[in-house]
């Protein structure tokens, strides 16, 4: 069932698929669970080189355990979903896609179906498929196969791809006021649009080198795994990362 918590012997399979240099696409297709469940998983316990099933699912038992103690009410997290969902769209998004965002981030597994899109929004399946594609063409999410049924998730990884793709937007900008400032020499018209180029050459680079400095950082965290998480929970002074 998607969304559904891994068991341990899928978690043993796991370990098995990254022993053999399987990647993450092909151990998810063995297991007919979604590549950004394995990834996540993989990416919570140890990463691909440290990752071992039974402290894994160990370190899963306690997380599930933390979660328990502190989950919110449902009424607390539709309120958030109504907040979260209006802040996006007063910064631009859809309002739609912008629940369909809201209901994905805030989701356990940060991944959800459209038919429990439908049931979590109270909201018609053309809506929710509307807002898919739009959010799927900016890179806010990904579609994924689970079984019959296509899966829409939402990981730390879209936020990346969607940054990579405004800085193309930015260098589609730069070339085009790049051309139309040789087009007009230095005329009036051929300084704006060299201002123009310069700007989005400059907002493009800055972003492209933010988001790859995000991701290096990202990719140290993930693959610290449960030594981040034991660090993250010790209340001793100095060791919270």
């Amino acid at each position: 069932m998607p969304g559904a918590r891994l068991t341990h012997e899928e978690r043993r399979r796991i370990a098995d698929g990254l022993a053999e240099g399987l990647g993450y696409a092909e151990i998810a297709r063995r297991l007919a669970r979604p590549t950004s469940t394995i990834s996540r998983e993989v990416g919570r316990n140890g990463g691909p080189d440290g990752y071992r099933a039974d402290p894994a699912q160990k370190a899963t038992g306690e997380r599930a355990r933390r979660v328990r103690k502190t989950e919110p009410e449902p009424a607390a997290v539709r309120a958030f979903e109504e907040e979260f969902a209006a802040m996006m769209v007063r910064t631009g998004l859809p309002r739609m896609p912008a629940r369909v965002l809201a209901g994905l981030l805030s989701s356990e597994h940060g991944a959800l179906t459209a038919a429990e899109l439908v049931h979590r929004l109270q909201v018609s399946p053309a809506s929710v498929s509307k807002a898919v594609t739009y959010l799927e063409g900016i890179r806010l999410l990904r579609r994924e196969k689970s079984g019959r049924r296509e899966l829409y998730s939402t990981d730390d990884d879209v936020w990346f791809e969607a940054c990579v793709g405004v800085t193309q937007v930015c260098e589609v900008w730069a070339g085009s006021a790049r051309r139309g400032a040789a087009l007009f020499g230095g005329t009036p018209a051929g300084r704006r649009l060299d201002e123009v180029g310069r700007y989005f050459e400059c907002v493009g680079a800055d972003m492209n080198e933010a988001a790859e400095r995000w991701r290096q950082v990202f990719t140290a965290r993930r693959t610290s795994g449960n030594l981040l998480s034991r660090a993250q929970d010790d209340p001793r002074p100095g060791l919270r990362t």
